[in-house]
């Protein structure tokens, strides 16, 4: 039942203080009316608490003006009190007691120590990240040990159908991107050779860049950034759903039935999707040539195949299965970390396309050292 509504007043005495003015009654049946008025109202925290004008209270009301006048400094901390009422100072003690001590102000260091200590910490979790990571390797190596060991365990059917899904589907627009890239390099070439008035070395150019490094780069990312988060975000799933528990509870090893199938899957597909990219970016070039510099396709065929030698090739599709690696190991230990909620399953699938991306241009940055350095 509800009584007199309750009101209040912020006022000054001629000392200078405030005095937080309550009237009418402050119970559970009234104070809520007020509460979100009175906790939106500035009240310093020395303002003095005057109840002349007081009806009933009980602890719903005694909470409220406990918060309002900031006592969160003590337990021991008194109102200063006009006027009487026989039960006030009595609740207001009950509430302060029962009531939490604000926490104290979170101590924020310089700027320059909170990016040393922000740098510290992302060190550390890199490291973890990489040492989970190989960890994971180490797992995935002794499973597919074993399966080389006893190939009747491979799961021929999964493999393939991760083949048409990761690989065959993939395959448009792997080709598609790579012959734009291709015609880019092309035409960014014939402006800077006919500089030079050496515009046919573009050719070479196209051939070598395509062959070596855009073909492998370029279908790497791709699977990283569509494969990659497909892995995470289907293993991601069966983790959250339980489904990977219930395949430990019933004798089946996640690595052999997801893992593993992935894993080969990509290893098969990755060198063909690689020459299918590189085909198409020569493609690109060819039709910059001829488009732009009247080099006719006959010439550009015949002169690729004079000036271009075939170890670029081999150099290039080397990559492949490496990359392949990278892609299907990053993506299916972070789906595998995936625990049970959709954010964590977002954060993993970024993570997962993130990694995969950093380490295939790491590894592509390795190979051309390593190539440099066998004059290769």
């Amino acid at each position: 039942m509800a009584g007199n509504p309750s009101q209040f007043q912020v006022d000054t005495d001629p000392n200078g203080k405030q005095v937080l003015s309550v009237i009418g009654d402050w119970t559970v049946w009234t104070a809520a009316e007020i509460q979100q008025k009175l906790g939106s109202t500035r009240i310093a925290y020395d303002a003095i608490l005057d109840v002349s004008r007081l009806e009933k209270i009980d602890t719903s009301g005694a909470y409220l003006i406990d918060r309002a006048l900031g006592a969160l400094e003590g337990i021991d901390d008194k109102i200063p009190i006009r006027g009487e009422h026989p039960t006030l100072e009595r609740l207001l003690g009950k509430v302060r007691k029962a009531s939490p001590a604000a926490p104290p102000d979170p101590i924020r260091p310089p700027g320059f120590i909170a990016l040393l200590n922000r740098a510290g910490y992302g060190a550390v979790q890199a490291w973890s990240e990489f040492m989970g990571l190989l960890s994971f390797i180490g797992e995935t190596t002794a499973t597919v040990g074993r399966l080389i060991a006893n190939p009747r365990r491979i799961r021929w059917k999964s493999v393939v159908a991760i083949m048409e899904e990761a690989g065959l589907d993939a395959l448009p627009i792997v080709c598609f991107l790579s012959f734009f890239i291709g015609l880019v390099i092309a035409f960014i070439g014939a402006n800077l050779l006919a500089m030079f008035n050496a515009s046919v070395f573009t050719v070479e150019l196209v051939g070598i860049g395509m062959l070596r490094e855009f073909g492998a780069v370029l279908t790497a990312i791709l699977l990283a950034g569509r494969t990659d988060s497909a892995f995470t975000a289907q293993i991601g799933a069966m983790k959250m759903t339980q489904e990977i528990d219930a395949m430990r509870t019933i004798g089946l090893d996640p690595m052999e039935a997801l893992v593993a199938p992935r894993l080969l899957a990509l290893i098969i597909m990755t060198p063909l999707l690689t020459f299918a990219a590189t085909i198409s970016g020569i493609a690109g070039g060819l039709v910059a040539a001829w488009s732009a510099m009247n080099i006719s396709p006959q010439m550009f065929i015949s002169r690729f195949a004079e000036v271009v030698p075939p170890q670029h090739f081999w150099v290039g599709i080397v990559k492949a299965p490496v990359f392949a690696l990278v892609v299907a190991m990053v993506g299916c230990r972070q789906g595998m970390l995936v625990e049970g909620d959709v954010v964590s399953l977002g954060r993993r699938t970024t993570s997962a396309v993130v990694q995969a991306i950093f380490l295939v241009i790491a590894l592509d940055a390795a190979f051309a050292v390593l190539y440099y350095m066998l004059n290769v």
